[in-house]
């Protein structure tokens, strides 16, 4: 098989970083998301390259009374209970109009109708598989929601992203959580880089954890770790969720460190090159609210990456698939 391209969005809003960040101090960059999906939308038209967006299942809402009417039969009983995002239902707006930091039912259509890309999950409710207090028996309940969120849109979820990455293939303590997604109808995931720096089990204390963001923040612009790319008959596993790894963040466009911005693409060039000759997989991700602020700058490094990936086709017959779109692929070829 040739190599393949893949895109993955954690598309969350509001949801995503509740409990880190106010609207208010945020506001720029969540206003902006739904303005950056539809250019990205564009972008990636124009040059052949296909998403995977991995949606919450709140933004499906039509209204409140939709996420009313949706919700799981059990929810999350975090230890850390300013994890919960269901207290935040009690001070949302009633509709996307009015409220468009926790509503995407609109761009969702969007990329629907659109028809090139795909709608994954990001779980109903940004749901937290490594933080202690929540079940598999939740995890069930909530992925049973995002599904019946999409149904009315004619949306069948396939794919998922796990909040903050917070699954591995390898874990013994992961695989209940993957059970639960083959069960219900879910093919792939996106799971970690395969460097150390990056697969570390999050339910874990490591001394030193400051040291692995910032070696994970200088691996976005020199390499530290390789290229990060997947041999395709390697993620192959029968009867399964296919692991379909992350290559690189796409990190935004930083304007106190700016002059490293070539050494940003460039790191991620050269990955997909070898990913191309190679005949391997290059995952690259990102958040769209990380496009809201300095927008033009990071659109204009993005459509760099996208060039390349055109030159990278036409030489190696690279291709670029939805998550969906390469695991089909995959069960059907090996």
């Amino acid at each position: 098989m040739n190599g393949h391209f893949i895109i993955s969005l954690d598309y969350e809003i509001h949801w995503g970083v509740f409990d880190t960040r106010t609207i208010e101090g945020y506001k720029q960059n969540l206003l902006s998301v739904n303005p950056v999906i539809t250019r990205l939308l564009e972008l990636a038209d124009r040059y052949g390259v296909k998403l995977t967006f991995a949606t919450v299942g709140f933004l499906f809402a039509k209204d409140k009374a939709d996420i009313l009417k949706h919700l799981p039969e059990q929810k999350p009983t975090y230890t850390n209970k300013k994890l919960n995002p269901y207290p935040l239902l009690e001070t949302i707006g009633n509709s996307e109009k009015e409220d468009p930091f926790h509503y995407a039912n609109s761009t969702i259509q969007q990329i629907k109708v659109n028809g090139n890309h795909e709608i994954g999950t990001h779980t109903f409710s940004h749901f937290y598989c490594h933080e202690f207090g929540q079940t598999v028996e939740q995890f069930n309940a909530d992925l049973k929601s995002a599904i019946d969120i999409a149904k009315p849109l004619d949306i069948k979820l396939k794919s998922i992203v796990f909040p903050r990455n917070m699954i591995e293939a390898n874990k013994e303590i992961d695989k209940p959580y993957l059970n639960v997604c083959y069960e219900n109808g879910i093919t792939s995931f996106r799971g970690k880089e395969k460097a150390y720096i990056y697969n570390i089990h999050t339910t874990k204390f490591y001394h030193g954890w400051y040291l692995f963001k910032l070696l994970r923040l200088l691996d976005a612009y020199i390499n530290i770790t390789g290229y990060n790319t997947y041999k395709l008959e390697d993620l192959y596993k029968k009867d399964s969720v296919l692991n379909l790894p992350s290559s690189r963040l796409l990190r935004p466009y930083i304007k106190s460190i700016r002059f490293l911005e070539p050494l940003k693409t460039r790191r991620i060039k050269k990955a997909m090159k070898h990913a191309a000759k190679h005949n391997e997989m290059f995952h690259l991700w990102w958040h769209p609210h990380n496009f809201g602020v300095h927008t033009d700058k990071n659109f204009s490094a993005l459509e760099e990456i996208f060039k390349e990936y055109k030159a990278l086709n036409t030489k190696y017959n690279f291709k670029s698939k939805t998550m969906t779109g390469l695991t089909n692929t995959i069960n059907q070829t090996l």
